[in-house]
């Protein structure tokens, strides 16, 4: 029988059904630990829910969601707080908090009821701070803001959980080229350090180049899921998205962008 640690996170068959619409229609993949797995597709394609339903956000209709051998449905709020951390998409922060108070909340599932932070949490928040580049505004009041700094505020909340797997909601979403580059890099980090790391994202080109592994969904199912170069085949971008691609090398990377509309060809 394998180790149940290293079983990783599953979703099987997961369908959820939202205002009468088939939102998501028995979806399959898992997530081992170490590797970045991207979620691609066009708009309303369901990757998104999928993440919440995994959160249980959103009430799936179907599906058996596992993580480590344990099915979702047994574990507490608190137990599942400590293995799933989450970065929702432009989520506002209403509080008029610090920058380190908003991040210090990632370790609150690691706290009893009125718990102060200890030294250990302290060093966590920090490091994460630092190297989400938040480190410099730690004591400014997070609605202050622009929306990209609040992003990687967000990411840097997330990170400093310390859960083994930690899902993404389009966290490059809002920022400029540097700090993009600069999240999914620290993604590839994160995964290094045994962190199974799912990304919903847009991006083809960060999905060829950062991702270990890619689900793409249309209409709420999967058309394909394996390496990104199985996956962002001509033949399954011209039916997900509707467009052509360019492909190049450049210092032994590949690239992709869309350069034209399938239909206009």
């Amino acid at each position: 029988m394998s180790d149940p640690v290293n079983d990783g996170l599953s979703v099987k068959s997961l369908s959820v059904l939202l205002g009468g619409n088939d939102i998501l229609r028995k979806v399959s993949f898992d997530l081992k630990p170490g590797e970045v797995v991207g979620l691609i597709g066009p708009n309303g394609a369901g990757k998104s829910t999928a993440l919440k339903a995994i959160l249980d956000i959103v009430q799936a209709n179907q599906g058996i969601i596992s993580i480590d051998g344990n099915n979702i449905k047994g574990l507490g709020p608190k137990e599942r707080a400590k293995r799933l951390a989450y970065v929702p998409q432009g989520a506002p922060v209403h509080w008029p908090l610090t920058v380190e108070r908003i991040v210090g909340l990632g370790r609150t599932p690691h706290l009893n009821p009125w718990q102060e932070l200890g030294d250990a949490d302290q060093q966590i928040i920090q490091d994460v701070m630092q190297v989400t580049d938040c480190w410099s505004m730690r004591d400014r009041i997070v609605t202050t803001l622009s929306g990209g700094e609040r992003s990687r505020v967000l990411l840097a909340r997330a990170m400093a959980v310390g859960a083994p797997y930690l899902l993404a909601d389009e966290p490059t979403a809002s920022l400029d080229p540097l700090h993009q580059l600069q999240v999914m890099e620290i993604m590839r980090k994160v995964a290094a350090a045994g962190v199974g790391v799912l990304i919903v994202m847009h991006d083809l080109s960060f999905a060829l180049r950062y991702c270990d592994r890619l689900v793409l969904l249309t209409g709420g199912a999967v058309l394909a899921s394996g390496t990104p170069d199985e996956v962002l085949t001509d033949a399954n971008l011209e039916a997900a998205f509707e467009v052509k691609v360019s492909r190049w090398d450049e210092d032994g990377e590949q690239f992709l962008a869309p350069h034209r509309v399938k239909a206009l060809s």
